[in-house]
């Protein structure tokens, strides 16, 4: 519905959406109040026909045991803030979108927030995200509810529209030129806090499905990559993990003080997310289990490594392959389309094969973050072993260090062919001309 009503009205359908492009300027208030009332009635008719087709089920908006309030208000604030900012990005960023040449992921990101999310928190306040959901869904005895998720959707939206502006102060120049943001170059302060943003999202999203007990956990984790690498990939790069990253830096397309900024950034928003997902843990009906980072039943750590390295290495090389390289010139468009489906994908095929070996986390920032909330909340397992957050993330390195070699290999050899045929081309022209 994004990409069919985008061209008409924008495609918000959710009043959130619809405050956080008013207070970036990127919608006239008294549009938006506009947008509102036909958002709510949609809300209603929509929840009206629901009732119709699915009676007597019904849907309740309210905390789902054994969550309390509070943290349903999170849940709500913070996916509610991602979408937001995802849609900010994606579909409002000058910079992401050229008059002469838009891009088309915008739609793709914004509806696999509700994957990520949906997965991630669905089991703590059912992921409405979106005032009209919640207003129209309600009952008049639960009512009360309902205005509690408005609430934090509407402060989620608030606050990514000051995020946006944080980490784009030039969209709000008032001499901002589109030739100006095309060659416009973010400080470090600003990427790096971008690889923080990012970073705790994709860790809080794994951790939170590890506690809702997910069985879409590696989809759901894709989701929630794919997205922030859209939003954030004309910021920093959106590396999100360390090991590509260091794939980055021995590519030669980034600088060591930026790539360890970068690794900072990208530790310490997989530990805050840690500590996020232990606050869950501890009032779920999980608790008394350990989310320990370990290896599957059978498997040994060398195993789980090994599982780590192969998969972090494919993830890497996309990663190198698909946004490093310049688009050709012959293009008609400058823009990459598809780089953040690519990537996120990986994490899709790691996390589904390697799951059962070592949990797929391909990322020592997710590493961290889990470990983190182990220690925090460590169930009736205690602290798992330190020994396997340091195996996991030193061969995650590893495989980001091999993905670089094998870039290099593979585009070397390429370019070489290439040289190879101009030369047996240009031969064949000389003995004709002879």
């Amino acid at each position: 519905m994004v990409y069919a009503t985008g061209p008409i009205s924008g495609g918000n359908l959710n009043p959130a959406v619809s405050l956080a492009l008013a207070i970036s300027g990127k919608l006239p208030w008294l549009q938006m109040l506009k947008y509102w009332a036909v958002q709510l009635l949609g809300g209603f008719l929509g929840a009206t026909a629901a009732r119709y087709i699915c009676a007597p089920n019904y849907v309740l908006v309210a905390p789902l045991r054994p969550f309390g309030a509070g943290f349903c208000f999170t849940a709500e604030l913070l996916y509610t803030f991602m979408l937001c900012f995802v849609v900010l990005n994606c579909t409002a960023s000058r910079r992401n979108n050229p008059k002469d040449d838009p891009n088309q992921f915008g739609g793709l990101a914004i509806g696999f927030v509700l994957v990520a999310g949906g997965h991630a928190v669905g089991g703590v306040s059912g992921a409405a995200l979106n005032p009209a959901l919640a207003l129209s869904v309600g009952t008049w005895k639960e009512m009360h509810w309902c205005w509690l998720w408005c609430v934090a959707e509407l402060l989620g939206a608030t606050a990514a529209a000051g995020a946006f502006r944080a980490l784009r102060p030039e969209e709000f120049a008032e001499d901002a030129t589109d030739e100006g943001l095309q060659t416009h170059e973010p400080g470090l302060w600003v990427s790096s806090a971008a690889e923080m943003l990012g970073t705790f999202m994709l860790v809080f999203t794994v951790g939170m499905n590890l506690v809702c007990k997910s069985p879409s956990m590696a989809f759901s984790a894709a989701a929630a990559l794919m997205c922030m690498i859209y939003s954030v990939g004309n910021i920093s790069g959106a590396h999100l993990n360390p090991a590509v990253t260091l794939a980055v830096l021995l590519r030669g397309k980034c600088g060591r003080r930026q790539a360890l900024c970068y690794a900072v950034a990208q530790l310490l928003g997989g530990l805050l997310a840690g500590l996020g997902v232990a606050a869950f843990h501890g009032v779920s009906f999980t608790a008394r289990k350990s989310i320990q980072l370990t290896m599957g039943k059978h498997y040994s750590i060398w195993q789980a490594s090994f599982a780590e390295l192969f998969f972090t290495t494919i993830l890497a090389y996309v990663a190198l392959a698909v946004a490093t390289r310049d688009v050709p010139a012959e293009s008609k468009t400058k823009q990459n389309f598809y780089f953040g489906l690519a990537i996120g994908s990986c994490l899709t095929v790691g996390g589904c094969a390697a799951g059962s070996i070592s949990g797929g986390e391909l990322n020592p920032a997710v590493s961290l973050g889990i470990y983190i909330a182990n220690v925090v909340s460590p169930g009736h397992l205690g602290v798992g072993p330190f020994m396997n957050l340091l195996c996991f993330g030193l061969f995650e390195l590893l495989g980001g260090a091999l993905a670089a070699g094998l870039f290099h290999l593979t585009t070397v050899t390429a370019a070489e062919t290439e040289g190879k045929a101009e030369a047996k081309g240009e031969k064949l022209d000389a003995a004709i001309e002879a």
